[in-house]
Order: C-alpha cells, then structure tokens, then sequence
C-alpha cells in the first residue's frame, strides 16, 4: 500500500493508539550486520505493539548502513510485521543518494520513509524544501520529513511542504513549541505532527497541549514495558504516575544520556544489551558507554522496571 492518505490515516489511528518503536540494528562484535539477531530482536519489539515501526532511522544507526544492509534490514521488518502494523524506512544525506535508499525501502515493501536531515553542510529553508521535493519526485512512497539539528522550517514552508502530494508529515527534533504551534497552524488539518526529541517523554505532555501527542520512543527500543506504562498514564490523564516514571526513570536517564555526544544511541543500545536482547555494540563513530557509565545505567533499568 503507498497510497499517501491511506498510510497517512493508518499512521494517524495507530498513534493515537500507541508509541512509534524506533528499532536498534544489531552488529557482530567485529562491527557486521546481524540479520539473524535482527529478526530475533525485531519480534520482541513488536510482541510490545507499537503503532509502527520505524527502522534503519537514527536510533537504528542509519548513517552506519550501507545500501545493501539498508535494503535487508527494510526486508526482514517488512517479512517481520506481515502488514499488521506500518514500517517507515529512514533515509538522507543529499536528495540523489536519499532517492537511492528510497528505491530500495520501496523494492522491499515499505510503507513510507522518514527523511532525516541532509549531510554537513547549512543551507537556506527554500534548499530545505527543494531537497524534500526532489526526495518525494523520486518514489511513489509517502514521506515524513524530519526537522532537527540544522533542519529547521518556518510556517510558509511546511505549507510548501503541504502541497507536495506524497508527503504527508512532520517529525520534529527541535522542541521550539513556539514555533511549533506556528507550523501546525499553518499546515493542513491532515498533515501528521509528532515529537521526535532525543527521549520524547520528558517533552511529550507540552507537545499534547499543543495538539501533538503522538511520540517517539527510543525507551521502547530496551525497554517496552516501561515505554507503555508512561504512554498509558499519559493517555489516562494520570499525572502523579507520569510524574513517577519521569522523576524516576526518565530524568536521571537524559542526565545520564546528556554525559557525551551520540549517547541517545550509544545508551539505548546498550540498555538493550543489558537485558540480554541481541543488539551488538554501536558503530563508530558513536562509542559504547563506559563500565561505570553502564553500572549507572543498569540500576536505572531495574528501577524503572520495578516501577511498572
């Protein structure tokens, strides 16, 4: 199915309903893609049922993958979800290698993509359009595009954006609900909004007062029980159980994540490996956290586990 709207409606009813998953891609110790570990893994996260699966994006070190790894891990999460829920491919760098990685998400039966920021280099809103557009002319399949770092757009062109016919969304990474409030406003009532900040929790009741609820979860990456209690509780209007899981868990974590760069990956795939999922190391240039960095995180696992 790549019909734009079709997909754009799934995702918009799925979401309502549950946390996007943002799959880790396993390695061998010696740095290879792992196929077998990745089927194994990918199972456990859709036991948990999000409302989509989103692989090969930043948490699942896109930027690692090379073209042929990129069209297996799409494959296996295609074979894997059997439809029953969405699977959105990552792809990037500068609109013609994008429009690559677009043409194998498609051969392997994606559902749609989620564009991340270009490679490097700065470039004015108008460029920022131009490379979502040249991106969207490429494949017959519906893109989010996905604002963070030095990917920013202002109200006239999310409208621009708008009237691409496959793109159907906005994921934001900046957390500026100002300005966010202003994009909302301006795009379409259909255009899909959500929270894509580096542990959307903690961001995830402001974006809802705002008419963004839908989020993100890197957590649910490790730890699904404890992503679906917080979504739950946010759900169910329950603020002192929301409350409990930030201050418990989710707090000290992006202090414990914040430590060095790359650490909203680096963490999470190690938090996976704490619990025995077969997820591998990081790739460089992210690097695993320390010995004493994981003792931390290990006792945070068990707390926030034990609070759910």
């Amino acid at each position: 199915m790549t019909d734009p709207t079709q997909i754009a409606d799934r995702l918009r009813e799925r979401m309502a309903a549950g946390v996007l998953s943002f799959p880790l891609t396993p390695f061998t110790a010696r740095g290879e893609f792992d196929p077998d570990s990745f089927r194994t893994y990918l199972r456990g996260q859709l036991a948990a049922d999000p409302a989509a699966v989103f692989v090969a994006c930043g948490t699942g070190e896109f930027f690692s993958l090379t073209l042929d790894e990129y069209g297996e891990v799409v494959r296996i999460a295609v074979e894997e979800t059997t439809h029953r829920v969405p699977v959105v491919a990552g792809v990037g760098y500068g609109w013609a290698i994008a429009a690559q990685y677009a043409a194998r998400a498609a051969e392997a039966g994606a559902d749609g993509l989620l564009l991340m920021p270009h490679y490097l280099v700065k470039a004015p809103v108008d460029g920022l359009v131009e490379q979502v557009r040249r991106v969207a002319e490429s494949t017959p399949l519906p893109i989010i595009a996905y604002q963070r770092d030095y990917v920013a757009f202002d109200a006239a062109s999310v409208a621009l954006l708008a009237k691409i016919p496959n793109v159907i969304g906005l994921k934001d990474g900046h957390g500026d609900l100002d300005q966010l409030q202003r994009l909302r406003l301006t795009a379409p009532a259909d255009f899909l909004f959500f929270n894509g900040v580096a542990t959307a929790e903690m961001q995830a009741r402001a974006y809802a007062s705002i008419g963004i609820p839908a989020y993100s979860s890197a957590v649910h990456a490790f730890a699904p029980e404890i992503s679906k209690a917080f979504f739950t509780a946010l759900q169910a209007g329950e603020q002192s159980r929301a409350d409990e899981l930030l201050r418990g868990f989710y707090q000290p974590f992006v202090e414990l994540r914040d430590r060095r760069a790359g650490y909203a990956v680096s963490l999470v795939k190690a938090a996976a490996r704490l619990r025995d999922l077969p997820v591998g190391p990081v790739r460089a240039p992210l690097c695993d956290p320390t010995l004493e960095e994981l003792t931390t995180l290990e006792a945070l696992l068990a707390t926030g586990l034990a609070l759910v």
